[in-house]
């Protein structure tokens, strides 16, 4: 990857080795059986500029994730010598509208079209899940409550889901199993309690951020007596919630997060019991792709310097002018 999507990557908080893979994955998705078929025969050794614009309202996310496949899709072959580069429009995080041009793609005519599914896939699937995210975070605006995101994520693309949770507004739960400890009613049943599980995970794991699912207002006492002061509060109705918000009041640094049934409808009603977080597994199991496509265009117009992140390929003029305007 060139050191713009380096950088790009960085900023977002991504690995950049981990969406390598991710990306060459999904690429060799396409390009096992062999080159762009279709494009080899009927655009070879043409240049092509086109964008990506936006047919639905919604929020951006996965922009440096397209700068990647661009890098790491075929460009060589069929006449052509170089790879496409990508020219960020939009920033990740920016609300779009239909119509939005947020990313140029120029190069061979044969390495923009062979990328375009791939990119397109990932630039929908992650602001779609951005676009969820954001209209939680705005339900519960003002409230002092977060929304945060699950482990229901897509097997294998993770992080750049939790990412796109990161770009609509929310936080991350925990990333994988051993970065935090999440007591639930499997694991209470077979350690014999509620004391026991959290005496037990504090013993082996005794550096690692504690949480206890709580399913009864009984069980929300037991684990704060247990000294347990995250507690994730699974399927209780709005009394039940306001109720053990007031338990916990007696205890201090208690955090508690909703979860379980969650609808954007009563997001808001939710988040005015007090709890600290909503736990919403549909922002990335469930949130529809948000639409985009690629269009051809004239020739790049000019721009501002300080709105742009220029991708360039034409040897020692690389460079990385600004990225992410406003942050």
């Amino acid at each position: 990857m060139t050191p713009e999507t380096l950088a790009a990557l960085r900023y977002a908080g991504l690995d950049a080795g981990e969406v390598g893979r991710v990306v060459a994955a999904a690429l060799d998705e396409d390009f096992r059986y062999g080159p762009d078929v279709t494009s080899a025969a009927t655009v070879a050794g043409r240049a092509l500029t086109a964008d990506v614009v936006a047919r639905q309202a919604g929020v951006l996310a996965g922009v440096p994730v397209a700068l990647a496949v661009l890098d790491l899709a075929p460009g060589a072959g069929n006449g052509d010598s170089a790879g496409a580069a990508g020219t960020m429009l939009v920033p990740d995080g920016a609300r779009i509208a239909p119509g939005d041009a947020v990313l140029r793609v120029s190069g061979p005519a044969t390495a923009v079209l062979g990328a375009e599914r791939t990119m397109l896939n990932f630039l929908t699937r992650l602001s779609g899940i951005a676009t969820a995210t954001r209209a939680w975070a705005d339900a519960v605006a003002g409230t002092g409550a977060v929304i945060r995101d699950t482990r229901k994520t897509t097997p294998g693309l993770r992080a750049v889901e939790k990412y796109a949770v990161r770009c609509g507004g929310g936080e991350n739960h925990r990333m994988g199993l051993g970065d935090a400890a999440l007591i639930k009613d499997n694991h209470v049943a077979a350690a014999g309690g509620v004391a026991r599980a959290v005496a037990a995970v504090r013993s082996a794991a005794a550096g690692v951020p504690l949480e206890v699912e709580c399913d009864s207002l009984p069980q929300v006492r037991q684990a704060l007596a247990a000294g347990a002061r995250f507690l994730l509060l699974d399927n209780m109705g709005v009394g039940a919630l306001r109720e053990a918000v007031a338990a916990a009041r007696a205890y201090d640094g208690v955090r508690l997060e909703a979860s379980g049934g969650l609808r954007l409808a009563t997001a808001r009603e939710v988040a005015l019991t007090g709890v600290d977080y909503l736990s919403v597994g549909a922002l990335t199991h469930s949130s529809p792709a948000l639409d985009l496509g690629l269009d051809v265009v004239e020739p790049l117009p000019n721009r501002p310097r300080d709105q742009l992140l220029v991708v360039s390929r034409r040897g020692d003029e690389r460079r990385l002018r600004r990225t992410f305007p406003g942050r």
